[in-house]
C-alpha cells in the first residue's frame, strides 16, 4: 500500500508526460488523476488506522531497494512511516487530488498557448504528478540522502511550474529567482547533512535520533572555530528550511511564483511545498531539542515573516499575492510553534491550513476564470451574485483564516473553524513559551492576527461586495466556474470547518494525547499508565488549578516526534489567562470592523457598536475587569466609527511613505538588487567585456591575427632562394655554437 501511494503519482507523470500521444490527451489526464485519487484513499487510510504502539518505537519501515554502498555510508530507498509521515501523506495527496480535479476546468483553455498546435495539458499534469512524487519522496524518506532527492525534486519541479508560461517574460524570471533562492537554503541542508554524517557516520534517521544525546554534547570545527555539534547542524538544518518554507530573507521567491497557473498556487505555495521547511523542523525535533540558541532563533525568524508578510498582505491588489503573504505569514506561525517546542501543534496548523488556503487559492482561481483572468481586485466588486458557489467558498476560507469561533466555549473541544482552533494553539503555546523570545512572538502574533483579519476581509469586500468596478464588458459576462472547479472547493470546505474540532486532542488537547498519537511514550503498556497518570492529574487540575506535570520518560527516536521531559510549553499551554486565549478572537473583530468601515459604504452605527459591544462581552466573559471591557469596548466602537471610507486611499494620503514601504514589500527585493544582483551582473559584465572580450578574445585574435603574421613575414624574408644566403645563415649558426661551448668550458 505505502509504495502504491508513493509511485501512482510518477507513473501518472510518466504517462502524461510521455504516453499521451498514445492513449490522447483527456485519457492521460484521468489516469494522472485517477492516481492521485487512489494514492489519497490509500493515505487516508494509513492515517486513520495507524497505531503507533503496534511497532517498535511507533515506526516501520518499507524497503524500496538498496540505493547507495560508499565506504561506511550504507543507504537503503526505504519509506518510513510513523504518524508524522502520515499526517503529510493526507496533506499532499488529497489537495494534489482536488488541484489535479480542478485543472481539468482552469486549464481548459488558456490564452497563452495555441490549441491547434500546441498540447500544454499533458505537459502541465505531467508536471503535477511529478511533483506530488517528488513531495511524497521527501516526506517518506528513512534518511537524509533521500529527504534531499525529493527536496531538490520539489525544487526542479517547482521551476516547471512557475515557469509554465514560458512565454511571459515575468513567469520565466520568476522561475529563476525561485530556483536561485532555493539553492541559497539548500547549500545550507546539504552541509548539514554533510555535518550529521560526520558526526554520527550514518545518515539514516534511526542512527541519528539515537545519537542525539551524544550529538548534543560533542563539538565540531567549522570556519577556523569550534561549534557545539548540535547547535550547528541544526542552524544548517534550518537555513536548509527557511529557503523552502519563504522565511524572512529568503521569501522573496514565494509571491513571485504566483506567475504560474493558479492550481500551481494552491498546491506548491500553500499546501504542500512550503510546509516541507515546517516538516523537516519537526522531523529532526530530536535534535532540535538540544538546541537552545536555534529554537530562539525560529522563534525570531517566524516571529519576523509573519509580521512582515501580514503587513505587506495589507496593502496588495492582486488577488492571488494577497493570498501569497498570507502563506508566508501563516508559515512564521508554524515555525514559531516549532521554536517553542510544541511541535505537534506546528502540524496541526500545517494541516488546517492546507485545507482552507488551498481552498483560498482555487477560489481566487475561479474569481480569476469567470473575471477573464483580470486579477487586480480594485477592478472586481458586486460578484457575490455572480459567483455564488465560489463566494461562499472563499467566505468559508476567510472565516477559517481570521480565527472565527467560540472563545472559552469548551465542549471535549473548541467550537470554530479550523484556523481559530490551531492558530489560537500556537498564540497560546507562544505566551506558555517561558523564554523572552516567546514573550515577544504572543504580542507579534496576535498582531500579525489583527492584520491577517483586515487584508482577509478587505480581499472579500473588495471582491464582491460593492459596486461593480473596472471593464463593465467583463462583469457583465462574469460567471460562475463549471462543477469541475467548484467540487473541489466544497471538499475543501469540509476541512476548513472540521479540521480543528475534529483533530484538536491528538495534536494539541493534552500532552498525554499528544504522546499517544504520536507514540511518543516507550511502550504501549507505559504509555497507557502514563495516559491514566495525565487523566487523573488533567482531573484534578482542573478542579483545584494544579499545574504539576505527570511523569513522563521519553527518549529521542521514541515515536514521530520528540517532546523532552522538561519541554511543559504543550502543558502549560491551557492554563494561560483567558485574556490570552480571546486576544486573537478580539483583534479578528478588530480587522473586521476596520476592514467593513474602510470597503463597505453606509456601514450602520449599530453595526459598529456591536462589534465593540461584542469585544467587550468577550472580554467580560474572560474575567478582565468591567471597567477595562467597556472601555475597549468604548474605544474600539469609536475608532471604528472614525474610520474613513476609500479603500487604501486613507492611508496612501495620509501616510504615503508608509504606504510606498509596505506597498514595496520592505523594499527588500531592492536591496538584494542593490547587494548582489547589480554587483553580480558588473562583475559579469567585467569578465565578459574585459575578460572573455578583452582578454582572451583580444589575445587570441592579436596572436592570431598579429604575432604570428609578424613572424611570419620576417621568416619569409629570410627565404630568398639563393645559396649565399642559406650559407650565411648555417656559418652564423656555426659561430654561435663554437662561442656558447667555448664560454661553458666545453661543458
Amino acid at each position: 500500500m505505502e509504495s502504491i501511494i508513493l509511485f501512482a503519482p510518477l507513473v501518472g507523470a510518466l504517462i502524461c508526460g510521455f504516453g499521451w500521444r498514445f492513449i490522447g490527451e483527456v485519457a492521460a489526464q484521468w489516469t494522472a488523476t485517477g492516481l492521485l485519487f487512489l494514492s489519497a484513499f490509500l493515505s487516508w487510510i494509513i492515517f486513520l488506522t495507524f497505531d503507533p504502539f503496534a511497532h517498535e518505537n511507533g515506526v516501520y519501515t518499507v524497503q524500496v531497494l538498496r540505493w547507495i554502498e560508499s565506504g561506511s555510508l550504507s543507504t537503503d530507498w526505504a519509506i518510513r512511516m510513523d504518524r508524522l509521515t502520515a499526517t503529510m501523506l493526507i496533506v499532499i495527496t488529497t489537495v494534489s487530488a482536488l488541484v489535479h480535479l480542478y485543472s481539468f476546468g482552469y486549464m481548459a483553455h488558456d490564452d497563452n498557448f495555441n490549441e491547434e498546435t500546441e498540447s500544454y495539458r499533458p505537459r502541465f499534469f505531467a508536471y503535477l504528478s511529478f511533483f506530488t512524487f517528488a513531495m511524497l519522496m521527501l516526506v517518506t524518506a528513512d534518511n537524509l540522502v533521500q529527504l534531499f532527492f525529493g527536496w531538490e525534486g520539489v525544487g526542479l519541479a517547482s521551476y516547471l511550474l512557475i515557469g509554465f508560461y514560458f512565454r511571459k517574460p515575468s513567469a520565466n524570471a520568476a522561475a529563476i529567482k525561485a530556483f536561485v533562492v532555493n539553492r541559497v537554503g539548500d547549500f545550507g541542508l546539504a552541509l548539514g547533512i554533510f555535518a550529521i554524517f560526520l558526526q554520527v557516520d550514518s545518515i539514516n534517521f534511526s542512527d541519528i535520533f539515537a545519537a542525539a544525546p551524544e550529538i548534543a554534547e560533542a563539538e565540531i570545527a567549522f570556519l577556523w572555530t569550534t561549534w557545539p555539534a548540535v547547535e550547528l547542524i541544526c542552524f544548517l538544518l534550518f537555513i536548509g528550511a527557511m529557503g523552502k518554507s519563504a522565511q524572512f530573507i529568503l521569501h522573496t521567491w514565494l509571491p513571485d511564483a504566483m506567475e504560474g497557473p493558479t492550481p500551481v498556487s494552491a498546491l506548491i505555495h500553500a499546501a504542500t511545498m512550503v510546509t516541507a521547511g515546517v516538516f523537516l523542523v519537526c522531523r529532526m525535533s530530536p535534535l532540535m531539542e538540544y538546541a537552545d540558541w536555534v529554537q530562539s532563533m525560529i522563534v525570531w525568524v517566524g516571529l519576523i515573516t509573519a509580521f512582515f508578510a501580514a503587513t505587506v498582505g495589507l496593502v496588495q491588489n492582486d488577488i492571488k499575492r494577497v493570498i501569497a503573504y498570507s502563506t508566508c505569514s501563516q508559515l512564521g506561525y508554524m515555525f514559531v510553534a516549532a521554536g517553542v517546542g510544541v511541535y505537534s501543534v506546528a502540524m496541526f496548523h500545517l494541516l488546517t491550513h492546507a485545507f482552507f488556503k488551498a481552498m483560498l487559492f482555487l477560489g481566487a482561481g475561479s474569481v480569476i476564470h469567470g473575471m477573464h483572468h483580470e486579477q487586480d481586485m480594485r477592478n472586481y466588486g458586486g460578484l457575490k451574485d455572480k459567483l455564488p458557489y465560489t463566494f461562499w467558498a472563499m467566505m468559508i476560507g476567510t472565516l477559517a483564516i481570521t480565527g472565527v469561533g467560540i472563545p472559552l466555549l469548551y465542549v471535549g473541544f473548541p467550537i470554530g473553524f479550523a484556523g481559530f482552533i490551531s492558530k489560537d494553539a500556537i498564540i497560546e503555546s507562544a505566551f506558555a513559551g517561558g523564554t523572552s523570545a516567546s514573550a515577544v512572538a504572543f504580542w507579534g502574533l496576535v498582531i500579525a492576527a489583527l492584520f491577517t483579519s483586515f487584508y482577509s476581509w478587505r480581499l472579500m469586500f473588495l471582491t464582491f461586495f460593492g459596486e461593480a468596478r473596472g471593464d463593465h464588458h467583463t462583469h457583465d459576462h462574469a460567471h460562475e466556474s463549471p462543477m469541475v472547479m467548484v467540487a473541489p472547493l466544497g471538499v475543501l470546505a469540509v476541512g476548513a470547518i472540521f479540521a480543528g474540532m475534529v483533530w484538536y486532542k491528538p495534536f494539541f488537547g493534552s500532552q498525554e494525547a499528544v504522546d499517544k498519537f504520536f507514540g511518543i511514550a516507550k511502550g504501549a503498556d507505559e504509555a497507557h499508565a502514563v495516559l491514566m497518570i495525565g487523566a487523573a492529574h488533567a482531573a484534578g487540575a482542573e478542579d483545584e488549578g494544579d499545574k504539576e506535570h505527570a511523569e513522563r520518560h521519553t527518549e529521542p527516536g521514541q515515536g514521530a516526534l520528540y517532546i523532552a521531559d522538561d519541554n511543559h510549553v504543550l502543558h502549560d499551554a491551557h492554563y494561560v489567562p483567558k485574556w490570552v486565549k480571546v486576544s486573537p478572537f478580539i483583534v479578528m473583530l478588530l480587522g473586521f470592523g476596520v476592514a467593513l468601515s474602510m470597503y463597505i459604504q453606509n456601514v450602520p452605527s449599530w453595526a459598529k457598536l456591536g462589534l465593540g459591544a461584542l469585544a467587550g462581552v468577550v472580554l467580560l466573559i474572560a474575567a478582565v475587569p468591567w471597567w477595562a471591557a467597556v472601555l475597549f469596548g468604548g474605544a474600539m466602537a469609536g475608532f471604528l466609527s472614525l474610520v474613513r471610507y476609500g479603500s487604501n486611499v486613507t492611508l496612501a494620503e495620509n501616510q504615503p511613505y508608509l504606504y510606498n514601504f509596505l506597498l514595496n514589500k520592505w523594499y527588500v527585493d531592492e536591496i538584494y538588487d542593490f547587494l548582489f544582483v547589480k554587483p553580480a551582473m558588473w562583475v559579469g559584465r567585467f569578465l565578459w567585456k574585459k575578460g572573455d572580450g578583452a582578454t582572451i578574445d583580444g589575445g587570441l585574435n592579436g596572436l592570431a591575427m598579429g604575432v604570428v603574421p609578424f613572424f611570419t613575414r620576417l621568416a619569409g624574408r629570410a627565404q630568398s632562394g639563393y645559396i649565399f644566403t642559406y650559407a650565411f645563415a648555417m656559418v652564423l649558426g656555426i659561430l654561435v655554437l663554437v662561442t656558447w661551448m667555448t664560454l661553458a668550458g666545453g661543458n
